[in-house]
């Protein structure tokens, strides 16, 4: 038997127990993949046609008859289902749980409490690879005038990029009369309202708990006439509701990942995502930073395969900045653009959620504002809130207007042009990361020949900076390892170190205080950094 097996101990068998219930197998594959249409739409192929995204067994959904033969195991609640990672998350007690190993095609079972699971587990999931201007717009931004020239979204806007052709979905809690509210008239009017789902009723009904998810999309889509503007407005959308508001259990998590499922069979292009998981009910649940390394929690694994599979992921980086501290998952993925939150001048803001990830990446990646951020409410009149949820969706909808720009870009070159024309990229922060983007310096980089050559340079990248005894290289996952030479002022090379993914720390212990010329080096690819060892 593979896979995450219960070490029971002394915890009692009665006690209610969340789970991942991990398949061997799925039916039809090749049947599938021969006809890809049975899984997918036409447009989910389109885009990854166009992105050179492959097609495989991770896009065959999960076998119903395995689904429902765990649904009818004694003492068993299935809540969700993932295809990427071919499993069922399950509630029960211990022994029921554990009575689905018996199963034949079961090859594992992964804990939601971690004291459950072995340590070091076994992998689930393979490690993903990577691989004209029209007539100008003149918008009345009203009250959202200042978050969108912040970053100049309104420089795409006038350029006649808006969003038209690009499918954002937004994961939330809720929207409430989202249909009837006067904000999103033009999408209705105009039918691009593409659909919902409730991964909680298994509806089409997304009221929801709250309203939160109509004021995250409202920064996206929202328009009122001469008051308000998304930075996205004539984009496409589906709405999921991911959330139940009245309790926090990892079962979001798995409803988050099933959405990204959906997304991708669906052709979206783009998913903002105001949420967060760290802290949950049962405290035996919570994620730790050690957790936070970007491919070890159920969200920033999905995540990452939702990277993989060509589409770009936005999300709130978080409003911990005064209690937990550090950006929550899924904002710590590797594969996912996570947005902190400034004021209204620009200035970083106490309650968003800082970095790096416990493995040393930057993280938030950009910023935006979420202080007194603009919004519509449930019935279409503008109001003012605070958090990095509407920090993450300012960001999406301009991410959908830019790539709209040269939808044939993969996603990981737009992700690294958006982290490049920020400010703070050459010296970012834990607080801020890589800083304010500028959409009108990306949008100048896209339209260039050699976007790509740019992008690989800008995805290798050094923190932190200034150094107190060790830094880490962050490197695109195409590339395998790397050369770090550290140089002195009189260009005398002083220390060299092969770096990879697992092995990406040096040392400057040994080094006197001072300026220091780092070079890393990687097929094709050579970046030079000033860092200053303190």
């Amino acid at each position: 038997m593979i896979g995450l097996l219960l070490f029971v101990g002394s915890m009692s068998q009665a006690q209610i127990q969340d789970a991942w219930v991990f398949f061997a197998d799925k039916e039809n594959v090749q049947a599938s993949l021969d006809n890809p249409l049975l899984i997918l739409t036409q447009e989910s192929l389109d885009r990854k046609a166009l992105h050179e995204v492959v097609i495989d067994e991770r896009d065959v959904p999960v076998n119903e008859a395995y689904i429902a033969a765990v649904k009818s195991s004694t003492g068993i609640t299935v809540w969700a289902k993932s295809k990427w990672m071919n499993c069922v998350y399950v509630q029960g007690t211990l022994a029921d749980i554990e009575a689905l190993t018996d199963l034949s095609y079961v090859v594992g079972v992964e804990y939601a409490d971690k004291d459950l699971n072995f340590p070091n587990p076994l992998p689930v999931v393979d490690k993903f690879e990577l691989e004209n201007q029209s007539q100008r717009i003149e918008y009345d931004y009203g009250a959202a005038a200042n978050q969108i020239e912040m970053i100049s979204g309104d420089f795409l806007h006038q350029e006649d990029f808006t969003g038209e052709g690009m499918i954002v979905a937004v994961m939330d809690s809720g929207f409430p009369n989202f249909e009837n509210n006067p904000g999103y008239a033009h999408v209705m009017a105009n039918n691009r309202l593409l659909g919902t789902y409730d991964f909680f009723s298994r509806t089409t009904d997304v009221t929801g708990t709250g309203s939160h998810g109509s004021s995250t999309t409202s920064d996206i889509g929202g328009y009122v006439e001469n008051q308000f503007v998304g930075t996205a407005p004539n984009a496409s959308f589906y709405l999921f509701r991911t959330e139940y508001g009245p309790s926090e259990n990892p079962r979001e998590e798995a409803w988050w990942v099933e959405a990204l499922e959906r997304a991708d069979s669906l052709g979206v292009d783009v998913v903002n995502t105001s949420l967060g998981y760290q802290a949950y009910d049962n405290a035996h649940y919570d994620h730790s930073y050690e957790d936070l390394d970007g491919q070890t929690t159920f969200a920033a694994r999905g995540a990452n395969l939702a990277y993989e599979k060509g589409m770009l992921l936005v999300t709130s980086g978080g409003n911990q900045g005064n209690s937990f501290g550090t950006v929550a998952t899924p904002a710590d993925a590797i594969g996912i653009l996570a947005v902190g939150a400034v004021n209204a001048g620009g200035n970083y803001v106490s309650f968003s959620s800082r970095g790096p990830t416990v493995d040393g990446r930057v993280k938030p990646d950009v910023m935006a504002q979420g202080q007194s951020a603009a919004v519509l409410t449930t019935t279409g009149a503008v109001d003012f809130s605070n958090g990095t949820s509407f920090s993450a969706p300012i960001i999406a909808g301009a991410v959908a207007c830019l790539w709209q720009v040269r939808p044939e870009t993969k996603n990981f070159e737009l992700m690294e042009i958006i982290r490049q024309s920020a400010h703070l990229y050459q010296n970012p922060t834990p607080q801020m990361g890589y800083g304010i983007p500028n959409f009108e310096s990306a949008y100048a980089v896209l339209m260039g020949l050699g976007a790509e050559d740019l992008a690989r340079e800008a995805m290798i990248a050094i923190a932190p900076n200034p150094v107190q005894s060790h830094f880490r290289v962050s490197l695109p996952l195409f590339v395998g390892q790397a050369v770090v030479l550290i140089y002195d002022t009189l260009g005398q090379l002083i220390q060299r170190n092969q770096v990879t993914h697992t092995l990406d720390q040096v040392s400057m212990e040994l080094l006197p205080r001072g300026l220091y010329l780092v070079e890393v080096k990687a097929p094709g690819v050579v970046n030079k950094f000033k860092i200053l060892k303190q």
